[in-house]
């Protein structure tokens, strides 16, 4: 990959109006006051994770985050509630893991798209971040939870991002036609339970990927035999202090008889932590 419910009869609140470029000739984007400035912090942002966008890539994130505000306010898809600190949370957040997955690219034939899956996508992070990053690939998002759906198939049409799929189910009923070259999720579950929701989707090329905070040493220790060594490697999100860290795995074999669940453990103590392939620089806020 390269860089460039059922009614209840009850009231509920309408979700923000559907706008698309298509449908009014408008482009989706923070506008108002502070909108230079946060496109300046977004770009300023890119570059200290060693990433250079298309000025188009750029106002697509804007326009996100500016779609991610507004449903906010109805259907509170997330508990931060200001522009800057969702750039930096979610788009720097999701960006931070760009350059470390672009260092190890999938084993996907030269003349197909990569093919992603995000599973409990939320409201779009990873997943919405990396389909703009990577407009090449294509873009599975598990979503099971309604409102989140819609909202992701909103990000699409006004967006404009034509290789991505939204799935309005639980990974568990998710099938796909051929094993995915990368699995990645972000704040979904316990390693374990991730990668037990991941396999059925996986083959022994696939980069299976979780997003954490701490390195989970308890988590990894708990790994079954037909997970091979986890890589972790630490990330440095701009303008945020606290840890982050990205553990990549893939399975090496298909089946492990359920007998030998717990055999290859890895011990806590002996986890490595790789830097990131870009180390973003301290806050000058200190934020």
């Amino acid at each position: 990959m390269s860089v460039h419910s059922p009614h209840t009869g009850q009231h509920r609140s309408r979700p923000p109006d559907r706008v698309s470029e298509s449908a009014n000739g408008t482009k989706p984007g923070v506008s108002g006051k502070g909108a230079a400035a946060l496109a300046g912090d977004l770009h300023a942002g890119c570059a200290r994770l060693g990433l250079t966008l298309q000025p188009k890539q750029e106002e697509l994130l804007l326009g996100y985050l500016d779609l991610l505000r507004k449903w906010n306010a109805v259907y509170n898809l997330t508990a931060i509630r200001t522009l800057p600190r969702m750039l930096v949370e979610h788009i720097f957040d999701s960006l931070a893991v760009v350059a470390p997955l672009a260092a190890r690219p999938p084993a996907a034939p030269s003349d197909r798209a990569p093919c992603v899956v995000d599973i409990g996508s939320g409201a779009g992070l990873p997943g919405i971040v990396l389909a703009i990053v990577w407009p090449e690939a294509e873009i599975h998002l598990v979503e099971p939870v309604g409102k989140k759906a819609a909202f992701l198939r909103q990000c699409v049409g006004a967006l404009g991002l034509s290789r991505v799929a939204v799935h309005a189910l639980r990974v568990q009923e998710l099938s796909l036609p051929r094993p995915a070259d990368l699995v990645i999720c972000r704040a979904f579950a316990s390693l374990p339970d991730f990668l037990a929701a991941a396999a059925p989707l996986t083959g022994p090329e696939t980069l299976v990927c979780a997003m954490k905070g701490v390195v989970p040493q308890a988590e990894i220790s708990s790994l079954d035999a037909q997970w091979a060594s986890p890589e972790v490697v630490a990330l440095a999100v701009p303008e945020l202090t606290a840890a982050r860290h990205l553990v990549l795995l893939r399975r090496t074999a298909d089946h492990v008889p359920r007998a030998q669940a717990g055999a290859a453990a890895t011990d806590a103590a002996a986890v490595n932590v790789t830097p990131g392939a870009q180390r973003a620089r301290p806050s000058r806020n200190g934020a």
